[in-house]
């Protein structure tokens, strides 16, 4: 099951109560105050794990809590800290406060954690109370509560192409044919229910990888069909794959349709380079010329058939050169 959105409580581990104790030794007539300081309480931290693919594991567990630290003891002994939570996500997810909406971090690749949930700090036993005019302090302060919030967990798929279309539009279909990649094909609208994505391999040890997002409708910005809880995932994609059925009828109204939606959910999305890709050319007639769309920005414009693979290799060095600009020469 994918799941790409999750809300989970975290609780930072409390600190240990510092200790009230008075040495006691055997031929020492004045003993003093040797209550130890309480541990820390562990923290909660966010990291990204490459193993992981979905967010499953949070949509069944949705309590979180790190450690508490132990007591101080007498003899001056500070309690043990607690131990520290992470709590793994697949590479790609953003993590925000669910009560708030301000964001804590992005977990895009393995390395430094995100800190959600700070332990709280240990009590101070009696003897750190100690002073010239005061020599049997009786004071200790208890630990303190770590941070306590609820966390909202977004992944956001990484791949360098996203394929963008309208259901049935041949997005699987093509994942399928140029990755190893098995989506589910059918020819109802809405098969695709979850992205999916594929390694897509060229000559000379070259590859990319492609999303391919569930279809967009009118009004996918705003939660219709199922475009608003997809679109999040061709947002770290570096260029966007605009799908159009040779069938349509009419092919500039639909590219006018992805395009408008895909600026409306995110102006960077809008923004990112394109190229627009009509599919299904084997359902026209032999040799006929391709529909014509004119593309923002001059984006350029191939036609394939994902069936017979007529246009697959030119779109994918296509889709390559688009990832990687020639360096501007003086």
């Amino acid at each position: 099951m994918f799941i790409d959105r999750a809300v989970v409580h975290v609780v930072g581990g409390a600190g240990g109560a510092g200790a009230s104790s008075f040495r006691r030794e055997k031929f020492v007539p004045k003993g003093g105050p040797d209550g130890g300081t309480g541990g820390e309480g562990g923290s909660v931290y966010v990291r990204a794990d490459p193993n992981l693919r979905t967010l499953l594991d949070y949509r069944y567990r949705t309590q979180w809590k790190a450690e508490r630290g132990q007591h101080g003891k007498g003899k001056n002994m500070t309690g043990k800290s607690g131990a520290d939570l992470t709590l793994p996500v697949p590479p790609g997810t953003e993590v925000r406060d669910a009560d708030t909406g301000e964001l804590l971090g992005e977990a895009l690749a393995p390395g430094e954690p995100i800190l959600v949930g700070k332990g709280g700090r240990g009590g101070r036993g009696n003897a750190a109370f100690a002073t010239a005019t005061h020599q049997s302090p009786r004071e200790w302060e208890p630990g303190e509560y770590g941070v306590e919030r609820n966390l909202e967990l977004v992944l956001k798929l990484i791949a360098d192409v996203g394929l963008l279309g309208e259901p049935n539009a041949g997005k699987s279909t093509l994942l399928s044919v140029i990755s190893a990649a098995r989506p589910k094909i059918a020819d109802y609208p809405f098969t695709t229910l979850e992205p999916h994505l594929g390694v897509v391999g060229l000559s000379d040890g070259r590859s990319f990888v492609a999303a391919d997002i569930p279809g967009i409708i009118e009004g996918a910005h705003v939660g219709k069909g199922l475009g608003l809880r997809f679109l999040q995932h061709v947002e770290r994609t570096r260029v966007i794959a605009v799908l159009v059925p040779v069938d349509s009828p009419d092919p500039q109204a639909t590219y006018a349709l992805l395009r408008r939606e895909a600026a409306l959910y995110s102006p960077e999305l809008a923004a990112k380079p394109h190229v627009v890709v009509v599919t299904k050319v084997d359902l026209a007639a032999p040799r006929s010329p391709l529909p014509v769309i004119v593309t923002e920005g001059g984006a350029p414009l191939v036609g394939i058939s994902a069936v017979t693979g007529a246009g697959v290799p030119e779109l994918l060095e296509t889709l390559w050169q688009t990832l990687s600009p020639r360096p501007v020469t003086s």
